[in-house]
């Protein structure tokens, strides 16, 4: 063979090889692709390009739970709720649960591990954790509500017929039903179970204002009721210490066993943009009259004393407070903050939050931003 002839054999072997990598690569993702749609993972392009443990790193989760999504913290792993059902991913990446089944507006409530899943207007309850299905209901009036507590035990809230507003039932961590309150008057809107399962607290709309009234569980008469004329209660959940915290229109409020409440704190002349009550402090955006998307953050602790304030001209369309962290998902990315109200960058793809609507923040120091689409984890960066 000619001297010449062989650069020319050289390259051909070369591109051979080439072609063989290339092929071998391709082959790889073929399958990586079928095993995540075979297994119900979904795919995330993240997921296959980045590398897993950095401290920096990101994630994209596919949830095909259908529309509608919302989403929980279960500790060690993320729920997502939607119109076909229940899926969850541990912080791995890895699925560890797939419930199918039907809702038409779904919503999801969490705590210490254990979620209840319900279909606002429809009949459908799962209550559940990280890998299993503990309880399936399905309640006889239209759900408006539910809730859970730390020790699993949950109650729901439905319309009720027969001359009564609304039917408040709860459970035990077994599924039992275990006490039944009716109100004869003022449509329910939301419910919370002490952490000690003795009591239940009932928001309800009365003719005028607002009422919480408090029932013990082994009493079948209400034992208090606190009213606020003026103003309106949207939310409220219980404390570790078994006080109640409320949102209000105009105040964030604390209210005793006894029916006794307090103004923790008052914010009146502004309005309420958004909000999230932590298990270590609650934050507050609230809104400028008429001064487009001016207002601030503010981060309160148990007992109203303020934490920090954080002034603002963004539009912030999602805050959410959990363990150390207050993720705040803006029009021009996510940030994270501490209780204080310390600003730190969140590491991730720029534009990755592109289309997202919530922002959830999970114990473990990072945040999931999600919208239609996608669903993407973000951990906190460094500043400066």
């Amino acid at each position: 063979m000619a001297d010449d002839e062989k650069p020319v054999i050289k390259k051909f072997k070369l591109h051979r090889l080439i072609g063989y990598v290339c092929l071998f690569v391709f082959l790889a993702m073929l399958v990586y692709i079928a095993t995540s749609l075979l297994s119900g993972r979904g795919i995330g392009l993240v997921d296959l390009f980045s590398p897993r443990g950095a401290a920096d790193s990101l994630r994209e989760y596919q949830f095909d739970v259908g529309r509608g999504r919302v989403f929980a913290d279960l500790g060690d792993g993320v729920a997502s709720v939607g119109t076909l059902g229940i899926q969850v991913f541990n912080s791995a990446g890895g699925e560890t649960l797939r419930e199918p089944f039907r809702m038409t507006t779904p919503a999801v409530y969490s705590q210490d591990g254990r979620a209840i899943a319900f279909d606002i207007g429809g009949t459908a309850v799962r209550v559940f954790n990280r890998s299993e299905i503990i309880t399936a209901i399905e309640t006889q009036g239209a759900i408006i509500a539910a809730s859970i507590n730390k020790n699993g035990w949950f109650c729901v809230c439905t319309q009720e017929g027969g001359g009564y507003k609304g039917l408040v039932t709860v459970y035990n961590n077994r599924g039992d039903s275990v006490y039944r309150a009716f109100l004869e008057s003022g449509y329910v809107l939301t419910a919370a179970l002490s952490p000690d399962n003795r009591y239940l607290a009932v928001l309800n709309l009365p003719n005028e204002g607002s009422r919480i009234t408090f029932y013990r569980l082994n009493s079948l008469t209400p034992d208090s009721v606190f009213d606020l004329p003026g103003g309106l209660m949207i939310d409220m959940r219980f404390s570790s210490n078994s006080e109640l915290i409320v949102v209000s229109t105009q105040a964030l409020l604390e209210v005793d066993r006894n029916g006794d409440g307090r103004g923790l704190y008052e914010f009146s002349g502004r309005t309420l943009g958004g909000y999230s009550i932590g298990s270590g402090f609650t934050a507050l955006h609230l809104l400028d009259y008429g001064v487009g998307h001016r207002g601030s953050i503010v981060t309160l602790d148990g007992a109203g004393a303020i934490l920090g304030e954080h002034a603002t001209d963004r539009e912030i369309i999602s805050i959410s407070a959990g363990g150390e962290y207050l993720a705040a998902l803006r029009s021009d990315g996510l940030v994270f903050f501490n209780s204080v109200l310390e600003e730190f960058p969140a590491a991730g793809r720029p534009g990755a939050t592109a289309g997202a609507t919530q922002v959830l923040t999970l114990e473990n120091g990072a945040a999931i931003a999600a919208g239609d689409n996608s669903a993407v984890i973000f951990r906190v960066g460094t500043s400066g």
